[in-house]
């Protein structure tokens, strides 16, 4: 007769416990954009993905994120965001284009974005900051602006998109220790023919596309729409351009002669010689 193993199944210490963002999200209690917003400013931490790919987290960091908020609405408001200029405006208590002219002078920086149903870009903002930029600039919310804003105005500039992505690859190079996911960071801002120039081996720049970061939360699935914030995604000015073209340089030059995940190395080459893209 066959004897049954009866050895007891090994249980899991409840701190190493991984679920996915939607239950995390009701642990903190937050909602799912309330969360999103919380892992993109580092609040909370994620955990070793899922086969599939899908986000986890720990029950031991959100057991730290719970003991570091005093309330569960002091991490609400940490998160909390207000759209568009109207809303912002009224946040600092000025009017919509005072406030318009302060962003678009780079006094401000936008967390997110949305797009709205004429195509047009929506910014949104992180409520805290504005209430800490009122009390800690009062005179900039009246009289007349600065001469450097009254140029930059003339000249029909606007910084928020250019302010909005140095924020998003900042953000995203503090999740990551890897030297080749921080390359990819950098790389995904280039427009295609600066990235081709600055990375020509086609090897290396498939890997960079494998490890680029996926959309931000909230990127548009429309097709018209999310053509609009494509454009935000990409370095436009030239000397933008060339900042994140010398940092992606830089970071290969430290990445180069580590293992990269397709398994060679600096000097070990996958490419086959053909054209095509990447």
């Amino acid at each position: 007769m066959m004897q049954m193993d009866t050895a007891p199944a090994q249980t899991v210490p409840e701190q190493d416990v991984l679920v996915g963002s939607a239950r995390a999200a009701g642990e903190l209690g937050l909602s799912r954009s309330e969360f999103a917003r919380a892992v993109q400013l580092g609040i909370v931490r994620a955990g070793p993905p899922a086969r599939g790919g899908a986000a986890r987290y720990a029950r031991a960091e959100l057991d730290r994120v719970r003991s570091a908020e005093s309330r569960s609405d002091t991490l609400r408001e940490r998160v909390e965001t207000v759209a568009g200029a109207a809303a912002a405006a009224r946040e600092l208590g000025v009017g919509p284009s005072r406030f318009t002219r302060l962003a678009r002078c780079g006094h401000l920086t936008p967390i997110g974005y949305r797009i709205n149903r004429y195509r047009a870009v929506v910014w949104l903002y992180l409520a805290a900051e504005l209430r800490e930029f009122a009390a800690r600039e009062p005179a900039v919310l009246c009289g007349a602006g600065a001469p450097g804003d009254r140029e930059l105005m003339a000249a029909k500039a606007d910084l928020r998109p250019r302010k909005w992505r140095g924020r998003h690859v900042g953000l995203l190079l503090r999740r990551t220790a890897d030297p080749w996911e921080r390359a990819a960071v950098l790389a995904s801002v280039l427009p295609e023919g600066e990235l081709r120039e600055t990375v020509p081996d086609r090897a290396e720049r498939i890997v960079l596309a494998a490890l680029a970061p996926p959309p931000p939360y909230g990127h548009p699935q429309v097709p018209a729409a999310a053509a609009v914030a494509l454009r935000l995604l990409k370095a436009d000015l030239p000397e933008e351009i060339h900042w994140y073209r010398t940092s992606l340089d830089f970071a290969l030059t430290g990445a180069r002669g580590q293992a990269r995940p397709d398994g060679a190395r600096s000097g070990q080459s996958n490419s086959t010689g053909e054209r095509g893209p990447t």
